[in-house]
């Protein structure tokens, strides 16, 4: 091998995997052409989500809602949680959260509701409550009960960040599209978990009690936002994916925590009561007949 390529072949084995996600790089002149498209590629670039088919409700012979939890401690749904810390990475790289935050307070994400039956919006100021605390320290008190001015350095502020993201919440609907004949799943809605923002730091408390919904999202009027948005792929960083893909390709591992019932649309926990072995097993039953239903559809 010609010893020139040895050295590119070096110097490209040290840069950081981001930079090799990013368009133009091995045409670039500058570190500042890194990222930037041709107008070549520009015009061949379908950047575009894939949009949905529509589809009439005479067609839809069965369906089920379901939601589930995603929890990020499980390897497989990293992509969704990484990375938390954004120094020392190129912009490329942001968690889901983070892309949602942003865009939610430059106010290109609207459609944000307070549960999964999308019947109350909420808007960035109503947000402050949920994601962010401001406490006082005795020693502000103090000054407040002296009659003086509190200072900024007895006020503790604790902001909510990527880092404190346990899991996510998604609903979504199976359904039978006798058209196709097939069963198809839509995704409906996506929610951030977190702990209390008052108690997120307090060791005392029940981490499994002490989870809140933060926000839901209506999920089709994000999708644009989430396609522009990549997400890193493990076995082909020249080859990012987006959070619309991922999350539509169902590349992800969800487990059924409620589905729509007589019972008011009851949780599993509400009827199998403090034991995780037979909820998960409830679960999965859940979910085994969601797949049933498709070959139940057939005759032969």
């Amino acid at each position: 091998m010609n010893w020139k390529n040895v050295v590119v072949v070096g110097v490209l084995s040290f840069l950081p995997l981001s930079l090799l996600a990013q368009a133009n790089i091995l045409n670039a002149k500058k570190p500042e052409d890194i990222g930037k498209k041709t107008e070549a590629q520009m015009e061949a670039d379908d950047d575009e989500p894939l949009e949905y088919g529509y589809v009439d409700d005479r067609d839809i012979l069965w369906s089920k809602t379901v939601w589930e939890v995603i929890d990020l401690d499980e390897r497989v749904n990293f992509p969704l949680y990484y990375p938390t810390d954004t120094i020392g990475i190129g912009s490329d790289r942001r968690s889901l959260f983070h892309v949602l935050m942003k865009n939610i307070q430059s106010g290109k994400l609207t459609d944000v509701y307070t549960d999964s039956y999308f019947t109350e919006k909420r808007t960035l100021g109503d947000l402050d409550a949920t994601l962010q605390s401001v406490d006082t320290t005795d020693y502000g008190y103090e000054q407040i009960n002296a009659g003086e001015q509190l200072s900024e350095e007895f006020v503790i502020r604790r902001d909510l960040t990527a880092a404190d993201i346990e899991e996510y919440r998604i609903k979504g609907i199976w359904y039978f599209d006798k058209r196709q004949g097939e069963l198809k799943y839509r995704l409906l809605g996506i929610a951030p978990v977190a702990p209390d923002v008052n108690f997120v730091d307090d060791e005392s408390m029940d981490p499994n009690e002490n989870k809140v919904e933060l926000f839901w999202i209506w999920y089709p009027s994000a999708r644009q936002i989430l396609h522009d948005a990549k997400v890193f792929n493990n076995r082909n960083s020249a080859q990012p994916i987006s959070f619309d893909m991922l999350l539509n390709a169902r590349r992800f591992n969800g487990v059924i925590y409620k589905e729509d019932n007589v019972h008011g649309d009851r949780e599993i926990k509400d009827y199998i009561f403090d034991n995780a072995l037979f909820q998960l097993l409830e679960a999965n039953r859940i979910k085994e007949t969601i797949r049933d239903r498709e070959q139940d559809m057939w005759a032969y």
